[in-house]
């Protein structure tokens, strides 16, 4: 029996996204960067669960993305791209895995963010399906 390798799915929508065009002067990591406040331009990718099917070698992550901004309309906009982008990630091989769909648990939303008082902050939740070869 094969041991499975489950692939960083943080890491994937990181390297998806941190790219793209329409998130040209966007930091795009897992975690925040140095002197980070809340007001820069930032998708933070955070994996925050999910689930496997055992019978057919499919495993579901879920993943936060927190898109901030200066201020709230700009976080918006950041938000509304990262969302876009990421629903594109279906087809993508990523090592040993390909994505086989992009679902949205959780579309953007309003959430402050109680850690940085100036913050400006919007959360959504994606559900990867990923098939491990």
């Amino acid at each position: 029996m094969a041991i499975l390798t489950f692939p960083d799915a943080e890491q994937l929508v990181v390297d998806f996204l941190k790219n793209r065009a329409e998130l040209t002067g966007v930091t795009v990591d897992s975690r925040p960067p140095a002197g980070f406040d809340g007001t820069q331009k930032v998708v933070l990718v955070s994996h925050m669960g999910g689930a496997w099917i055992d019978d057919q070698h499919l495993d579901q992550p879920l993943l936060d993305l927190e898109a901030y901004g200066p201020d709230k309309p700009t976080a918006h906009t950041v938000a509304l791209s990262a969302r876009a982008c990421v629903l594109e990630l279906a087809d993508t091989v990523y090592g040993s895995a390909a994505v086989v769909d992009v679902s949205e648990a959780d579309g953007p939303r309003w959430l402050p963010d109680y850690t940085r008082s100036a913050a400006n902050r919007y959360r959504s939740t994606i559900r990867l399906l990923l098939r491990l070869g």
